[in-house]
């Protein structure tokens, strides 16, 4: 399709165009693009394609700032300026609530947008490939050189960095990546380095043979570090001179550990994680209380904005210090812990026990006492049941997983019938569907975006929900 007009912006990162044939999606486009576009699926209401030429570039326009942009599936909005992307994010809000929801609704408050643009992640997952995805040309050259029987180095075939969407076993090898602190940059290399110099195998993702699968580097706003090896092999003499070199380049290393994952898929919450030096923690501050954050804790990956958007939720609870408050998705128990001084007492549930733990250390550390925390399956733990044992809650705060809140979770809202719900949410879609459940009994009264990954199509959106 030649000459396609791009007309705005879409979902899942990407734009629309409204053509005599139908409506196309297309990636990496901005509005005002005029395209030649090669279809790449169709529907019988839309088509997808990819754009193979720009026969006119948009003035709204900006030059992406990273080398991978186009091939990596993470910052699919690097050409859009900043300002606009969060023009999109509000936008985004308001479609779902109001064309899901179709629940009444206060005017949305402007989106709070993120201080920083790069560098705002505390933790990024890499994984290694013996087979790292190229481009077709490069491909070919690869082959035609196997083909002559010339040898192909391990250096031009490992990749250690993110995945490529839609395809499992193709990882884009990552040269620098500008999402957290330049030291994961840093660290990724000298891995890939010290592997390919010593002989140690990548993973092959397809076969399920190799040595190195990947790395987690988390960071706080304190200067903590922790490097987290992933190795598919118990091989301990090349787990040693690994953790080894990696402790030497990187002293100033907080929390170095390593887990071996012999599983046909990548979660490591069920291994155990083994602290090779240093703590197997990093500390977290946040507004004078501190966060004990291990391998396995969830923590908002943009601390800073995290700070912003627990303040909304603390604001939208309107804590009096008289109130039973419930966290429901309390993961290390950060909500939980920080809106405690407010309340009278704060019961946290949430799926992960070791997240559970950290929460209850988290209390300790700050000499909390007025917060409990149970473990299990959401629509398990909370019923009514549980209600009638530990009291109804004045106020309930929720943040669940992209997927909302489960059928049953709702139905115990509804039971419980606290006077607010602050529904935190990653994913506006299913918080909409979700407003829609409890409409009946709960009003919108507040919505206040908060844009926590610039450069992305993610947002996290606050409601607070009044009994009628």
């Amino acid at each position: 399709m030649e000459n396609i007009l791009v007309a705005d912006v879409a979902t899942e990162g990407m734009a629309i165009a409204r053509t005599e044939q139908g409506v196309v999606f297309i990636p990496f486009a901005a509005p005002g693009d005029i395209v030649d576009v090669q279809i790449t699926k169709k529907k019988h209401n839309y088509m997808e394609g990819r754009i193979v030429r720009f026969v006119q570039k948009s003035d709204k326009r900006t030059e992406p700032f990273c080398e991978h942009f186009g091939i990596c599936g993470g910052c699919k909005w690097q050409h859009l300026p900043y300002a606009m992307q969060t023009a999109c994010k509000q936008q985004q809000i308001i479609d779902n609530l109001t064309r899901i929801g179709k629940v009444e609704l206060p005017e949305v408050m402007p989106i709070l947008g993120s201080a920083e643009t790069v560098g705002y992640r505390n933790k990024l997952e890499f994984s290694a490939s013996n087979k790292r995805w190229m481009p077709i040309e490069e491909l070919q050259q690869i082959k035609e050189r196997q083909a002559n029987g010339d040898e192909i180095t391990p250096e031009e075939m490992y990749g250690l960095g993110f995945h490529i969407p839609r395809l499992f076993d193709k990882v884009l090898d990552i040269r620098k990546c500008w999402l957290q602190d330049d030291i994961q940059n840093q660290i990724r290399l000298t891995i890939k380095r010290f592997c390919i110099e010593n002989r140690i195998t990548f993973f092959d993702l397809r076969q399920q043979v190799g040595f190195l699968r990947g790395v987690i580097v988390r960071t706080t706003s304190t200067g903590e570090l922790m490097i987290l090896v992933i190795v598919h092999e118990n091989d301990k003499k090349l787990i040693d001179s690994l953790m080894t070199h990696l402790l030497k380049s990187f002293p100033q290393t907080t929390s170095l550990l390593y887990v071996v994952n012999g599983k046909l898929n990548d979660s490591i919450t069920d291994l155990d994680v083994v602290t090779f030096h240093g703590r197997d923690y990093i500390m977290e501050t946040m507004e004078g209380l501190r966060f004990k954050i291990g391998p396995k804790s969830f923590y908002q990956t943009n601390s800073r904005q995290a700070y912003e958007l627990y303040k909304v939720a603390r604001n939208f609870a309107g804590l009096t210090g008289k109130e039973l408050v419930y966290d429901l998705y309390t993961g290390t128990g950060t909500i939980a812990n920080f809106v405690s001084r407010d309340a009278r007492e704060v019961i946290g549930i949430e799926y992960v026990p070791e997240a559970i733990a950290d929460a209850k250390v988290n209390a300790e550390l700050n000499g909390i006492r007025n917060t409990r925390f149970y473990a299990g399956d959401m629509k398990d733990i909370l019923t009514q049941a549980f209600i009638n044992e530990n009291g109804k809650p004045d106020v309930i705060i929720t943040d669940p997983p992209r997927a909302g809140m489960h059928g049953d979770v709702i139905d115990t809202l509804l039971f419980a019938s606290p006077e607010r719900i602050v529904y935190v949410s990653c994913n506006p879609a299913t918080q909409a569907r979700d407003l829609a459940l409890l409409d009946k009994d709960y009003r919108v009264t507040a919505i206040q975006p908060v844009d926590m990954f610039p450069h992305t199509q993610h947002v996290e959106n606050v409601v607070r929900l009044e009994r009628r």
